[in-house]
């Protein structure tokens, strides 16, 4: 569940107040509790869900694993690589991390790392270039 969407219901359940005055207090406050209750359950499982993304550098390829209920597994021989970028939006660039995309022929590989440091991404994505350029297969 996306924090700016459970911001967006609460400010909608604003709205519905000021502009609905007339609605039983019992109802606003039934509506504000579940949506403390969403919020709680949202951070809880975002700490779960960055618990759970990993990879490790192999000899070969590059493992990643991301997923609570639903584990996937990708492995990404370095060879495969065809672009490692580095992003960042407003809100990483003001806590220091990154988000590092793997590019490969796949369009369903879809492996990305967020919420690396920014040192860390920039010598991971040095590393994997490197990897790459000396592994190139098929080309």
């Amino acid at each position: 569940m996306n924090l700016l969407w459970a911001v967006a219901v609460a400010a909608a359940a604003g709205v519905v107040t000021v502009v609905a005055p007339g609605r039983p207090p019992a109802l606003v406050y039934a509506i504000l509790g579940g949506l403390v209750v969403l919020l709680l359950v949202s951070a809880v499982l975002a700490f779960r869900r960055v618990r759970a993304i990993g990879y490790v550098l192999r000899d070969d390829d590059l493992l990643f694993r991301r997923g609570i209920m639903f584990e996937r597994v990708v492995a990404v021989p370095y060879g495969r690589l065809q672009l490692v970028d580095i992003t960042r939006g407003p809100l990483l660039r003001a806590l220091g991390l990154a988000t590092l995309k793997f590019v490969t022929a796949s369009a369903a590989t879809g492996v990305s790392l967020p919420g690396l440091p920014v040192d860390q991404a920039e010598a991971l994505r040095d590393r994997l270039v490197e990897l790459a350029e000396t592994r190139r297969s098929g080309l």
